[in-house]
């Protein structure tokens, strides 16, 4: 790869991060112009990724771009107030980047130019120098080694090396990595942990404790935990300081919770471990476990009431200061006194945002990178001194947008008609306009995952600047909720799952919200799923469908054999989904009647079917098969194919193509142009 010279627009980035407003203000109301942003706004490509302190907070590093270019890698030193460019590339673009100390990183790459049916090469991983010095490539992106053809060629790690976890306060040039191994059958066999030396690039493997699947890190950024799977059985291993001996802490069925069942989450600077588990009420809460007894601390530490515990742990390099979880919205809480009362400052000089606060790993570090954002407003990215109280704007993840042009979205939960409450979030089009709306039903995928939370969202916002109400409903089976809601969704595909969708279109009807004879379903995977499902089950509700990538056959998600790209594991297929989905052969009626392709006819209303040619989740033969069928019976369909994309779109130039089409279908069959 060839480095490209860009010191001109270093040093202008560098003053607009450093000579920016002494104290920043919130973002401000805007009049919504007469015309809605375009579709670039929304689902071009960011030009700021990321902004990261070092651990003394000297220097930030940032991930950005400029119009047409790729992503670099830029350093300010925050004391000469100089910026440079470290890493930029012709053929790749900078992805994700660590401190491995306070003077040095790794970053990786990736092309996001290029569709993953075209991708030529791996991420590979690359050791820098703040100033751009001791360039060392560590991870190959073809498999090759270094120099190679040179008398003085090197190992280099595994194509596949990803960075494990770091704790940069130590000031080692050593970091670990993860690299994932394969079998004969192209499945993953086990995760082995390399020590490496950013600075020569060397490596040395870390004896597993047996067939280990992931690794946890200490506070001193050395192994401490080996997850490990034998037989259906996952036990997590620690390796005791004392003995530098393995001992099992914990151990639970793989593909079944119980009460037994633990998540690490990290350790603390003591040694103490901090786990999420299930408590009676069904819900996930922070835990601590003492290893000596391998016991957890039964009263949590932190719980939020209708939630399940999903979030991460802020340290530094002397204590835990608090989490970062997510509940309707993701936020910080902080055990720490000290940071409570940053978190307060900073809440007082951004009032209208969620201001999410990063430390720097040193704890007398007197900076931190603020990144603050609200459902009208896309993440924005605060350098803060908590010294002088000061706030400069380091960079926007979507600039141009105004608040005003965009619509305020509210999290709440509704009635299914069985009486569970099924939580979801609606998003408004700007305006005074709050009744007799049309409305776009947007369904996840997964479909036991969470699904979105609070704040501002590329596609409902792109919805709702169009002038449609979105609804966005977390049906049982998702997870988040608890395990009593996640589990009403087993068995559930084109059921009581499909219900709960419904159900929320008849909620905002009858608030008035919304136009009955205005409403369309979309979604993507399974929620392409659920859109087919639901023009079958209620004709009458929806007017339209919008399928991405969606299941027409569940039997093909557990019979992939003709295809050698499947990247579910046989494992998961054989004691996973049985339990969620159901059994392909106790449950075969059942699949027939909830499987799209076996409906096809009965779907009438227009639709559009959009899919990616190299995709391993739901290949596209699901999708080929069902526009076929329902082709016959029903000519209002639209077929959209991007042969270089997988399972979504990737490509920029695809976003804005598909996005344009749907707002084009939407306009014609339940929007404006539905009126005339």
């Amino acid at each position: 790869m060839t480095a490209l010279t860009r010191a001109l627009r270093a040093a202008s980035l560098a003053a607009l991060v450093l000579c920016g407003a002494a104290q920043a203000q919130a973002p401000a109301p805007a009049t919504t112009s007469a015309a809605p942003p375009p579709l670039s706004a929304f689902f071009g490509n960011s030009p700021f990724g990321d902004a990261k302190l070092s651990p003394t907070a000297r220097y930030l590093a940032v991930r950005a771009s400029a119009p047409g270019q790729r992503d670099f890698l830029m350093v300010i030193d925050l004391d000469t107030k100089a910026g440079k460019i470290i890493a930029s590339y012709s053929d790749a673009d900078v992805n994700g980047f660590y401190w491995i100390n306070d003077t040095r990183l790794v970053f990786d790459t990736h092309e996001k130019g290029v569709g993953p049916g075209d991708q030529r090469f791996a991420p590979g991983l690359y050791a820098v120098d703040h100033d751009g010095g001791r360039f060392v490539e560590l991870a190959s992106r073809t498999g090759r080694s270094a120099n190679e053809g040179s008398r003085t060629a090197r190992k280099l790690l595994p194509v596949q090396s990803r960075i494990a976890g770091n704790m940069p306060w130590e000031g080692s040039d050593y970091t670990y990595v993860a690299s994932a191994v394969g079998n004969m059958k192209g499945e993953m066999s086990h995760v082995d942990l390399l020590r490496v030396n950013t600075v020569t690039g060397q490596y040395s493997t870390v004896p597993r404790p047996g067939n280990t699947f992931g690794w946890l890190l200490d506070h001193k950024g050395e192994p401490r935990l080996a997850i490990t799977h034998k037989d259906l059985t996952r036990t997590i291993q620690y390796l005791d300081p004392a003995t530098g001996e393995w001992r099992a802490l914990a151990s639970s069925p793989i593909f079944q919770e119980t009460a037994d069942t633990i998540e690490p989450l990290g350790f603390g600077p003591t040694g103490n471990l901090f786990v999420v588990a299930r408590g009676k009420t069904g819900l996930k809460a922070l835990h601590t476990l003492d290893v000596a007894t391998g016991k957890r601390d039964p009263q949590p530490l932190l719980s939020a009431p209708g939630y399940d515990f999903d979030g991460g742990l802020v340290v530094n390099s002397d204590k835990v200061l608090g989490v970062l979880f997510r509940t309707d919205a993701m936020s910080n809480e902080w055990f720490d006194p000290s940071m409570k009362q940053v978190q307060q400052d900073v809440d007082k000089l951004l009032p209208t945002t969620v201001n999410l606060v990063s430390v720097p790993g040193h704890a007398t570090s007197p900076l931190a990178v603020v990144t603050a954002y609200s459902d009208v407003v896309a993440p924005i990215f605060f350098l803060y001194d908590t010294r002088t109280k000061a706030l400069n704007k380091i960079g926007e993840a979507r600039p141009g947008l105004q608040p005003a042009q965009m619509g305020r979205q509210q999290f709440f939960r509704y009635k299914a008609r069985d009486g569970m409450d099924i939580p979801a979030l609606l998003t408004l089009p700007p305006g005074a306009q709050r009744s007799g709306l049309p409305l776009v039903v947007m369904v996840h995928g997964g479909p036991y995952v969470r699904g979105a939370s609070w704040g501002w969202s590329p596609v409902s916002q792109f919805l709702a600047s169009r002038g449609y109400a979105v609804l966005e409903p977390e049906f049982r089976g998702s997870q988040g909720f608890g395990s009593q809601h996640e589990r009403a969704g087993y068995k559930q595909w084109g059921l009581a799952m499909q219900n709960d969708i419904a159900d929320g279109a008849r909620w905002a009807i009858d608030k008035g919200i919304v136009d009955p004879k205005r409403i369309c379903i979309a979604g993507g995977s399974y929620g392409g799923y659920a859109t087919l499902m639901g023009l079958v089950n209620d004709p009458d509700l929806y007017k339209c469908g919008i399928n991405i990538v969606g299941v027409t056959d569940i039997g093909l998600l557990f019979d992939n054999g003709w295809s050698l790209s499947d990247d579910v594991s046989r494992d998961t297929k054989e004691h996973s989904m049985p339990e969620k989905i159901g059994d392909p052969v106790k449950d075969a009626a059942q699949f027939k009647a909830t499987s799209p392709i076996q409906q096809a006819a009965r779907i009438t209303q227009p639709l559009i079917l959009a899919y990616g040619g190299v995709d391993r989740r739901v290949p596209i033969n699901h999708g080929t098969a069902f526009r076929n069928a329902v082709m016959r019976t029903n000519k209002n369909v639209e077929w959209i194919e991007y042969p270089e994309e997988g399972h979504g779109w990737s490509l920029e130039k695809n976003r804005l193509d598909f996005w344009g089409r749907v707002e084009t279908f939407l306009d014609k069959h339940i929007g404006s142009g539905a009126a005339r």
